[in-house]
């Protein structure tokens, strides 16, 4: 029998899947295969054969579709994207069928109908990079598509692709819904903002990174100090750390007027910064750049220059005289360890672990370095409140810790909020308002104190003030870490917002996390108790050891009409007593 001859070709290869997938089957099995079916037969066979393509192969919750021209594969992306968002119009958050797209122009072998090799292994891995509605493509795509269609392109940087020898450069398509969270056009602060972005690292050595973004973080922890100024925070401004920008574009998301960027290199005992302010409004104008080239023991005089030339450059010399100068660390190794620790705090269980060894080892270095104490305070209650260590003696020692931190460095807010947090879950509550109140006096950009602020407000039985300051908090932080949206949820729970509530609780950033048992809840107060208990079980396999009674002993509620509200959601969900 003759062997079929295996073939060779350059081909623009699609590949799509459906976001959040699982969850949409656990959720109905039946209307989602339906839906699917209906969109494949309605949406992406018709755009297909509209734009020259052929459909390889559909799998489960995946497409695989070859075109002759990366043109053509992209704009049948775009209209597919764009067709999708339509059809979910009418849809609750928690039913819409989002897809994720990658494509990539290369060599295929054709065997049959099918298609392989690294142009597709590519166009694959590129599939799973971007957020829900979006799409990611390869340099060679983006070569040939350039400017022939009118596209924003934000370059990714080059990403290891697993099972490929060479990095490849990778393009985010532009948004394509003028109301997406990529395009929001916030509104311009009364006071004069600014996002302090991650300052790039060019020293020869990689490992200089987290020195580096710690620089930065330091920065940003100053500035925001100043009554005066709106600022950006951190975990928002490094959503842009590797990436192409364009300074006007990041100063609309973020909603600011002004952006401070650079660089640092740290080599044979010397820091060397470049950094420059940017008026984004003003055509990308440079209100002032400059150059320090320093010993490396002269860093942290350093941050006090920039952060006094940014305050005197938006709000005036005045201010910049009335900045309160911080308790700095006076040895070096100790401030590595420090930055170290910090970097790596809420990353897994282990991390935790290891972030109180270099907490103690920093401190052990400098015993007078204030916010070691305060980062080994957070080490050790992030290991029971949220690690499932054991309560004592980490609720102990965090104490002992933070009021160290307080006893060196009184007026620093950071330190301020950490106590809040702690006598809040302590349950002493009238100690924990003062203290939230010193801490944004202290430091009215900190988000987070904000976001944890709602989360007191919430288990006060004050909905209303919980869903402002959660707000200000999303505000200063746009792009913040999941736990943010949990605490939107709650509150928007506890308000009786149940169908907000659903969506804030269904978003990738937070929807696999404990939060489930909030959406539980929620979803049974309206009523929908089957997908409740789905999310229910869901949630148990996670957190197999959880009872209603235990969450009772272990969560503190100043409101006890609040807790029964919770518990009342759980109980309709079906989790266990």
């Amino acid at each position: 029998m003759a062997q079929e001859r295996t073939q060779r070709r350059l081909a623009a290869i699609l590949a799509a899947d459906v976001a959040g997938y699982g969850r949409l089957m656990e959720q109905d099995e039946t209307a989602t295969l339906t839906s699917l079916k209906q969109r494949r037969q309605e949406i992406l066979q018709p755009l297909v054969a509209e734009h020259h393509g052929r459909i390889v192969k559909v799998m489960g919750d995946g497409v695989l579709v070859e075109f002759g021209s990366a043109v053509n594969a992209v704009a049948c992306a775009v209209e597919l994207q764009k067709r999708m968002e339509a059809a979910n119009d009418r849809l609750a958050a928690d039913r819409r069928i989002s897809l994720r797209i990658g494509i990539n122009l290369g060599d295929v072998v054709v065997e049959g109908g099918d298609l392989y090799g690294d142009g597709v292994v590519i166009a694959v891995r590129l599939q799973a990079m971007p957020a829900p509605g979006g799409i990611c493509i390869s340099g060679s795509v983006h070569e040939q598509v350039g400017n022939k269609m009118p596209l924003a392109f934000e370059d990714a940087g080059l990403c290891e692709v697993k099972n490929i020898a060479k990095p490849v450069r990778v393009y985010r398509i532009g948004p394509l819904r003028p109301d997406s969270a990529e395009t929001r056009s916030l509104l311009l602060p009364s006071k004069p903002s600014i996002a302090i972005l991650p300052f790039t690292n060019i020293s020869a050595d990689a490992d200089q990174e987290f020195f580096v973004d710690g620089l930065t973080e330091d920065l940003i922890t100053e500035v925001s100090k100043v009554p005066g100024l709106f600022v950006i925070a951190r975990h928002s401004s490094f959503a842009f750390k590797n990436k192409s920008i364009d300074v006007r574009r990041v100063a609309q998301e973020l909603g600011v007027r002004y952006i401070l960027e650079g660089s640092a290199r740290r080599v044979t005992g010397r820091i060397r910064i470049n950094a420059q302010l940017i008026d984004a409004r003003e055509g990308g104008g440079h209100l002032w750049a400059e150059r320090f080239d320093r010993d490396l023991a002269d860093v942290f005089a350093v941050q006090d220059e920039v952060t006094s030339k940014i305050v005197e450059a938006l709000v005036g010399r005045l201010k910049a005289e009335g900045i309160p100068e911080r308790r700095k660390p006076t040895n070096l190794e100790a401030y590595d360890l420090f930055l170290r620790g910090r970097a790596l705090l809420l990353q897994s269980p282990q991390a935790v672990a290891e972030t109180r060894l270099m907490f103690e080892r920093a401190i052990a270095l400098d015993p007078e370095f204030a916010e070691a104490h305060r980062w080994l305070a957070l080490s050790l209650s992030t290991a029971w409140m949220y690690y499932g260590h054991a309560k004592e003696p980490n609720n102990r020692l965090a104490f002992e810790a933070v009021q160290k931190a307080l006893a060196l460095d009184p007026s620093d807010g950071g330190t301020r909020g950490t106590h809040a947090i702690l006598l809040k879950h302590d349950s002493r509550w009238s100690e924990a308002e003062a203290e939230f109140a010193v801490a944004l006096k202290l430091d009215p950009n900190n988000a987070d104190t904000w976001a944890e602020l709602s989360e007191l407000r919430m288990s006060s039985g004050r909905p209303t003030e919980a869903l402002a300051h959660i707000q200000k908090a999303l505000r200063l932080n746009p792009y913040p870490p999941g736990w943010y949206y949990w605490a939107l949820g709650q509150a928007q729970y506890l308000d009786r917002q149940y169908e907000q509530a659903v969506i804030t609780l269904c978003r990738e950033e937070t929807y696999r996390t404990s939060s489930r048992r909030t959406l539980a809840a929620s979803l049974a107060q309206l009523g929908k108790l089957d997908e409740a208990r789905r999310e229910a079980e869901m949630f148990m396999v996670s957190n197999p050891h959880f009872t209603i009674r235990q969450w009772i002993e272990l969560i503190p509620f100043r409101d006890e009409a609040a807790r029964q509200h919770f518990v009342d959601g759980y109980r309709k969900a079906g989790l266990p007593e």
